[in-house]
């Protein structure tokens, strides 16, 4: 049986910073862009090897967008920074018109996602904009789950051409996938076997999901954990695999239940092969100021409430 262990945390914002940092160095065409929080974003490395090309354009995140899609007419990798509240619901005209409507090769990259942002509060805490993003053609979606796997996507994603959206987070969380990975983005990753259920989770919710797993094995129940770190394009061969198998599904995310991984997974199984499905997401609700394990636990969406909703589904099989 795969057992998971960490022997440090980090945040995943610092991911993408070392990502972009490493572009830097091997990627003349990679430019960045940031919206007045260079620190929140960790691009200060990139900004000392590389001032030439980064872009500071102040608490303007749609002429932001707008600077990014022109630059791309000039053969520019842009890489756009700023919180994830205002990459998506600030600015999704400007994302939709001039970006994702002409294929722009953009890459907006979005930290302090999710009610882990914490103290900041229900206005920061945005929980709309995996819907919001995957919904427009073009667009690809990425959420990954740890600083190596951020790192990893950041670099990965300058080779992909068309826009894409990267999400990530403040928190410090633990780091579990391999330094050296290589990250193949609309490839799920099978990181516990099991043949009872399965839990498809992505971004900081895949831990979670991997505590569950632990907690569940030692009750006798077999517990299959694939991290869908790609949720557009979704890996329906992957899910449809698993779901053949174990016959009941829980998804987990940080992120609202409307709109979500939970509803591209449930769209897949009633397309394809009905099954019973749990959500563990945030059910219909904004958030508020709190630390960010606490506000995990009150919205439903920690290790516990998936070892629940795995209960749950597996009663329904």
């Amino acid at each position: 049986m795969t057992k998971f262990t960490y022997t440090d945390k980090k945040d995943t914002r610092s991911g993408f910073g070392a990502g972009l940092a490493e572009l830097g160095r091997t990627n003349p065409d990679v430019v960045a862009l940031c919206a007045d929080l260079v620190g929140s974003l960790k691009m200060q490395e990139f900004i000392k090897e590389n001032p030439e090309r980064f872009f500071q354009v102040g608490i303007a995140e749609a002429n932001m967008m707008g600077l990014a899609a022109g630059m791309t007419i000039g053969g520019k990798i842009p890489f756009t920074g700023t919180f994830a509240n205002f990459s998506t619901g600030r600015v999704y005209d400007q994302i939709r018109q001039s970006i994702a409507y002409s294929d722009k090769n953009v890459k907006i990259c979005a930290s302090h996602a999710g009610l882990t942002l914490g103290e900041d509060g229900a206005t920061h805490q945005i929980l709309e904009d995996v819907g919001m993003m995957k919904m427009l053609p073009n667009m690809t979606v990425i959420n990954p789950c740890d600083y190596n796997q951020t790192k990893a996507a950041t670099i990965a994603i300058a080779d992909h051409h068309g826009p894409v959206y990267l999400r990530f987070g403040r928190p410090a969380v633990p780091i579990f996938t391999p330094a050296d990975q290589k990250f193949e983005i609309g490839k799920a990753l099978h990181l516990i076997e099991g043949s009872d259920v399965t839990i498809f989770a992505t971004g900081h919710l895949v831990w979670e999901a991997i505590e569950a797993e632990a907690v569940l094995a030692a009750e006798g129940i077999s517990v299959e954990v694939i991290n869908i770190h790609t949720i557009k394009p979704l890996d329906t061969k992957a899910i449809l695999a698993s779901v053949s198998k174990t016959g009941c599904v829980v998804t987990a995310e940080e992120h609202q239940m409307n709109g979500g991984l939970g509803d591209s997974v449930a769209q897949t199984l009633a397309l394809n092969h009905p099954a019973p499905l749990e959500m563990v997401a945030v059910n219909d609700s904004f958030g508020e100021s709190g630390k960010p394990a606490e506000l995990m636990t009150k919205y439903g969406i920690d290790a516990d409430n998936i070892v629940k909703a795995v209960k749950r589904v597996i009663a329904r099989k």
